[in-house]
């Protein structure tokens, strides 16, 4: 039941309401009073009776879909659809109506329309954009209303402006956008024929000359072969006229258009004139013997039909070319190795070719044939330069450039060879030697002497240990250079033979300068380089040590064994390294004291010295005082900088990079033997490390020379006997001789 309506019974119409203002709806217009506002609601934006709202967003209202504006989120994006309309052509003979195509382009931005027609060539219409970028209202009754993205869809008719447009197809962004919003499209539709565009296209067929005004579509030819050209060695032959001679080409085949130039490779003193080309880049005719004249030869050609004094005279195009001058001219296809080629009457022979136009031809033709044409006689060798002998002044190398030209040049040194052998790290890449000198002297017979060998350009350097009390002073023996050979004859055109690094080896002899040095011992950086780079070295080759070894007859082996066995009474496997050097020194198989060496390292083991750390301290300090270094105390705020823990310890790599900041004057070798003494793990204690090396503070007594020189050059002097212990003798004859072992399995390990 329904409440009556009385004043507290029905709802208060104001309640809420903020605005109360009042539309004007009339005024005057001309001096007469007419209604103006006839769109405008009532009193406070109510509308009056019968009037609607145009809405103000064609899809979505204020509050529904995303939060950005939609100039914002549909930029740059717009529907695309094909459409056409017909119209009628009154007063025509060939047409009564015509197709019109055109693109509906709907912006998703603001609603607006774009139709614009393509254009087509000599279609005598203003096309272009049809209708231009605007809201589009709809056809009557609904003329208030624009239209929006849900009134189009594909084979349907939209009226635009009084023009009806029937929608065909549309591309794919436009149908998965509308997929996408719920709208079921249509199949697409069929675009009817236009008559009148038919009856043209029949006619253009029909025309197979081309206009004079049209021109043949080069541009894919020329944008896919532009910059290359084919090459090719030519000859003319000309020694059957007066004064001539056998003339040679080079001939340049542009397959951008198809032109073919020509020069001529005039040999130096040959009495010619050294033209630019001897044919300008041209399309070369295959059988003109002249040129034409101009105009004797064109694209297209015409018929007088009339002639007149009064009325001038009638021409129409020549469809069937009934005069005219057809030419051919040479292609890609007509050149080929041992061809020719009529230049305006000169026959050229085509020799030979490039490696790129042989690939062309193997690949476009298949042709594999590219045999050159042999056409003159090999050229005669040239005499031999004959060097004058060296004369003394200066080095050979010196004297032989100044032999090569007028302007003499200093000698090339080996730069690859440098840049590969030079000092890279901790790799050196120098060979050093302890030596003795060969002499009856006795006072010279205990000098012992470090040979350097440089592997980067093949240079020798001798250093003698000094020693206390002996009369001879110490140092620098021999410096830096290359050392030629002994025997050779001095003053000859051939130059002399140096040392190379295959010449020096444990136990070989060297005359360098007139004085005799024998190899004691090697380090063990030339052991392990000369045993990496065994194919350089056959001395250090393993495989061919063990080959003469083999090579022993079976009665000698029955007694290396025997000899082996009573070396090793209590059947360890091991016997003393100098047990083993005496048997194989004194086998006749040829082994020298490297090889020796070399044998005993693969099958022995090996302990390695260990340094005392008072010593390395003393070296260093020493090191250190000389260079007069005392960034000690910044070095030591540095460290505490670093440490963030304040643990006093630091990592390896941090510590040698505070190190090698503050530049450390201590040789690698020697800082890396500190940094191992003080290391824990992975971690040192710098405040260990700091006074111990603090010249100023904790002085150590003084260091002798030699000390000095054991970390500097490291090179043993004591025939290898802290290297190499005991051999493994039990491994070789198994191995080698192929002996089964008799004695019990060695517990210690071998190191190669």
């Amino acid at each position: 039941m329904a409440l009556p309506f009385l004043p507290g019974n029905s709802r208060n119409q104001q309640l809420g309401k903020e605005k109360f203002h009042k539309s004007q709806h009339f005024d005057y217009l001309n001096g007469m009073a007419m209604l103006v506002g006839s769109e405008k609601p009532g009193i406070g934006g109510e509308l009056l009776v019968g009037q609607k709202i145009k809405p103000k967003y064609s899809v979505y209202p204020r509050g529904e879909g995303s939060t950005l504006p939609s100039w914002v989120a549909f930029d740059k994006q717009a529907l695309c659809f094909e459409a056409y309309f017909q119209e009628a052509v009154p007063e025509a003979r060939d047409e009564t109506y015509r197709i019109r195509r055109c693109n509906i382009f709907f912006y998703l931005e603001d609603d607006t329309i774009q139709v614009v027609e393509p254009e087509y060539k000599n279609s005598g219409i203003p096309q272009g954009t049809f209708i231009r970028r605007q809201r589009v209202p709809l056809p009557p009754p609904n003329e208030d209303q624009f239209y929006n993205i849900f009134h189009f869809n594909i084979n349907q008719q939209m009226v635009l402006f009084s023009r009806t447009f029937t929608v065909t197809n549309c591309n794919s962004f436009t149908r998965n956008f509308l997929t996408r919003l719920g709208v079921r499209l249509n199949n697409p539709a069929a675009v009817p024929d236009d008559p009148y565009s038919n009856l043209r296209q029949q006619f253009e067929d029909s025309m197979k000359p081309l206009r004079p005004y049209e021109r043949r579509d080069t541009l894919k030819q020329f944008l896919d072969h532009d910059g290359e050209v084919l090459r090719f060695s030519c000859y003319w032959d000309d020694t059957e006229h007066m004064f001539g001679d056998l003339r040679e080409f080079e001939l340049y085949y542009f397959l951008a258009d198809d032109t073919i130039e020509i020069l001529e490779s005039i040999p130096p003193n040959s009495g010619r004139d050294n033209v630019c080309k001897f044919l300008r880049r041209s399309k070369l005719p295959k059988s003109s013997i002249q040129m034409k004249q101009p105009g004797q030869i064109t694209d297209r050609t015409v018929l007088n039909v009339f002639s007149s004094a009064s009325q001038g005279k009638r021409y129409i195009l020549d469809s069937l070319k009934t005069g005219a001058v057809s030419e051919e001219f040479y292609k890609d296809s007509d050149l080929s190795v041992g061809g020719e080629v009529n230049v305006w009457g000169r026959r050229l022979i085509i020799a030979d070719c490039n490696d790129f136009t042989k690939d062309y031809y193997r690949s476009k033709y298949g042709i594999e044939d590219f045999t050159p044409v042999k056409y003159k006689a090999p050229a005669d060798p040239k005499p031999p330069r004959l060097v004058p002998p060296y004369n003394g002044f200066g080095s050979e190398e010196d004297s032989l450039s100044s032999c090569q030209g007028l302007l003499p040049k200093p000698p090339q040194k080996d730069f690859r060879k440098f840049m590969e052998k030079d000092r890279c790290g901790l790799d050196s890449n120098v060979l050093n030697f302890s030596a003795k000198m060969v002499t009856a002297d006795p006072v010279d017979r205990d000098r012992r002497f470090i040979i350097s060998f440089y592997l980067s350009d093949d240079s020798i350097s001798v250093f003698e240990h000094p020693q206390k009390n002996s009369g001879v002073l110490g140092g620098k023996f021999l410096k830096r250079g290359r050392v030629k050979k002994p025997g050779q004859e001095l003053f000859k055109s051939e130059p002399s033979q140096c040392f190379t690094a295959q010449d020096l080896y444990v136990g070989a002899t060297l005359c360098l300068n007139n004085m005799f040095f024998q190899l004691l011992d090697a380090n063990e950086y030339t052991f392990n380089y000369m045993e990496q780079h065994a194919e350089e070295f056959p001395r250090a080759n393993v495989g061919i040590i063990l080959s003469k070894l083999r090579s022993i007859p079976d009665e000698k082996q029955n007694e290396i064994r025997k000899f082996l066995t009573l070396s090793d009474p209590t059947d360890t496997g091991f016997v003393p390294y100098e047990s083993f050097r005496g048997l194989l020194t004194g086998l006749d198989c040829g082994l020298s004291e490297h090889e020796v060496l070399v044998l005993s390292r693969c099958v022995s083991e090996r302990q390695q010295p260990e340094e005392d750390l008072g010593l390395m301290l003393a070296v260093a300090q020493d090191a250190l005082r000389k260079r007069h270094f005392e960034e000690i105390p910044n070095m030591a705020r540095a460290f505490t900088h670093s440490d963030r823990d304040k643990t006093g310890r630091l990592s390896t790599k941090e510590t040698r990079t505070i190190c090698k900041a503050f530049q450390l004057p201590l040789p690698e070798d020697l800082l890396g033997g500190l940094l191992s003494k003080f290391a824990d793990g992975d971690e040192i204690d710098y405040h260990a490390f700091l006074a111990g090396i603090n010249w100023t503070e904790h002085t150590v007594p003084p260091v002798m020379p030699e000390d000095i020189l054991k970390f500097q050059v490291q090179v043993r002097c004591d025939g290898g006997g802290a290297a190499v212990k005991t051999v493994n003798y039990s491994s070789l004859l198994r191995d080698v001789f192929s002996f089964p072992s008799t004695n019990a399995e060695p517990t210690t390990t071998t190191s190669t």
